[in-house]
């Protein structure tokens, strides 16, 4: 039987702080015997889709990009398969709710692009 994690945490502006707390959970529950692990939707920083607004698309990344380098490296450090959320901008005005899995390699294995 395979353990599966699932982290909750409470979030702020700060992507470097989130992105630490993550770590942590995704460290402790590898320690714990989890080789899936799943991170809540949109958690670099604090969950803004309930109303569009134009401000945070200062917040969308590219795949790969800086996002996708963290949490690669953070599924291989830990040996997890990693199901991640990025806020992603494929080109100029096209942007995406994008779930994003790791292998426990590191390697992405596959995306899924929400509207």
């Amino acid at each position: 039987m395979t353990k599966i994690a699932i982290i909750q945490n409470k979030y702020s502006k700060d992507i470097s702080v989130n992105r630490e707390k993550n770590a942590d959970a995704v460290l402790k529950a590898a320690g714990k015997g989890a080789k899936l692990v799943v991170l809540p939707e949109l958690h670099d920083s604090l969950y803004f889709c309930q109303t569009e607004n134009a401000e945070c698309f200062d917040l969308a990344q590219t795949i790969p990009g800086p996002a996708t380098d963290f949490y690669s490296d953070l599924a291989k450090k830990n040996k997890v398969v990693l199901v991640t959320s990025n806020f992603e901008k494929r080109a100029k005005g096209l942007y995406h709710n994008t779930a994003i899995v790791f292998e426990k390699n590191g390697r992405i294995a596959g995306k899924y692009r929400k509207m």
